[in-house]
């Protein structure tokens, strides 16, 4: 289930100063997981990042709690919270075991960019299954590399060589909502943003 911290402490700034690629797709995805939402749930919010996302779904929602490996990225995420003077939203550096033994449970998680970059997936979203109440949801958005952009893995391999690239899992869909079905969810609304690269949005209830 693990990242390298010290890669995505060193690539944070980097990170967020990077434009949003895809400005329609990202929308779509925003819609998408709002129409989910409501102001009476508890989110929460794995491998948050610089807190972007997080920060614009925290007016929908009670209360949103956002993670990640990286001291650095939440750094830069509590700053921008601040700047925003957004009051519900709380921003921690836990990895999922960590939050897994705690005692809070979610209405919501949400994994936005991240199941394919963590060694083990399938134990991920096996874990996260017990901090999200019965009934709930899980709301991912996967890069499915496997599915279009498979030519890229020897190129990806160099990089991870030289530093420059994490662990990626070149994951199509149907391993993906496979791991995410094992897990203990029934899936109830898939759909592609952008379609061009494979970007698999999925709504997973929780059984």
């Amino acid at each position: 289930m693990k990242r390298s911290d010290t890669f995505w402490d060193l690539a944070a700034d980097k990170y967020a100063r990077k434009p949003i690629g895809n400005q329609a797709a990202y929308a779509q995805t925003l819609d998408r997981t709002r129409a989910y939402l409501s102001s009476d749930q508890n989110v929460l919010e794995i491998g948050c990042g610089t807190g972007t996302t997080a920060l614009k779904l925290c007016p929908d929602v009670r209360h949103l709690t956002g993670t990640d490996i990286s001291g650095r990225m939440i750094e830069i995420a509590q700053g921008k919270a601040k700047d925003q003077a957004a009051n519900n939203i709380t921003f921690a550096k836990q990895t999922i075991d960590d939050i897994a033994s705690g005692p809070d449970q979610y209405d919501v998680v949400l994994g936005f960019n991240i199941l394919h970059l963590l060694d083990q997936p399938e134990d991920a979203i096996a874990t996260l299954h017990k901090v999200i109440k019965p009934g709930g949801m899980f709301i991912t958005k996967t890069p499915c590399l496997g599915e279009k952009l498979g030519y890229l893995k020897p190129l990806i391999w160099v990089m991870q060589k030289l530093g420059k690239a994490p662990h990626v899992h070149f994951l199509n869909y149907a391993r993906l909502e496979g791991m995410i079905q094992s897990g203990g969810f029934d899936i109830i609304e898939t759909g592609s943003y952008p379609a061009s690269t494979g970007s698999r949005f999925i709504v997973a209830k929780r059984v």
